[in-house]
């Protein structure tokens, strides 16, 4: 897909603030820090229109890209590691499951982890919570620019291990190098075209 005329919509934080044109939604789910905005970024091949920090948890409400008027990426708050006061992040934590719960338009849901480690507790309850959600998902072994190219695929099935993967769709990905983006687009394409 190429896109041309991606822009920023909003950043919400209750239902009756979410855009209601109907479009498919790509919700980018995963811990503080993982590469959600970057995912963004690189996908649309543009420097900053989602807003990246090397502090963990600036994302703090959901924001809404909307691509070329054919769907949104939504980036959620990631979990985990966060300097929110506990008030804070159990708002945060409660918005974001009501977006994941009931929200009609999502269309795909995109679960980043890390590939230079081991999946961390919250990252396996977040898996098995995309699971049963029954909606489409795929797992993006993100940052694999950090790891040699000749270990991406062992490090991909020692995650898919971890996991207990034995079908969902998982790729390696780099918004760094802007590797391995084609493979990931094709599968957007599936939903939104």
């Amino acid at each position: 897909m190429k896109v041309k005329n991606p822009k920023f919509e909003i950043s919400a934080v209750s239902p009756k603030q979410y855009p209601t044109n109907g479009l498919p939604e790509i919700v980018l789910v995963g811990k503080s820090n993982v590469g959600k905005s970057s995912f963004v970024n690189t996908m649309i091949n543009r420097k900053s229109l989602a807003r990246t920090s090397s502090e963990p948890g600036k994302t703090r409400q959901i924001n809404f890209y909307n691509i070329d008027d054919t769907f949104y990426f939504v980036d959620l708050p990631g979990y985990g590691y966060s300097k929110m006061s506990k008030d804070e992040q159990q708002k945060v934590g409660k918005f974001t499951q009501d977006y994941l719960v009931k929200r009609e338009s999502i269309s795909l849901i995109i679960f980043l982890i890390d590939i230079r480690h081991k999946p961390s507790e919250n990252d396996k309850l977040m898996y098995h919570y995309v699971m049963k959600s029954n909606l489409p998902f795929m797992v993006l072994a993100n940052k694999a620019d950090k790891i040699a190219p000749t270990k991406v695929a062992s490090y991909v099935e020692d995650m898919k291990k971890e996991l207990g993967i034995s079908f969902s769709t998982i790729f390696p990905f780099s918004s760094e190098k802007k590797i391995y983006c084609d493979n990931v687009w094709n599968e957007i394409d599936k939903i939104v075209l």
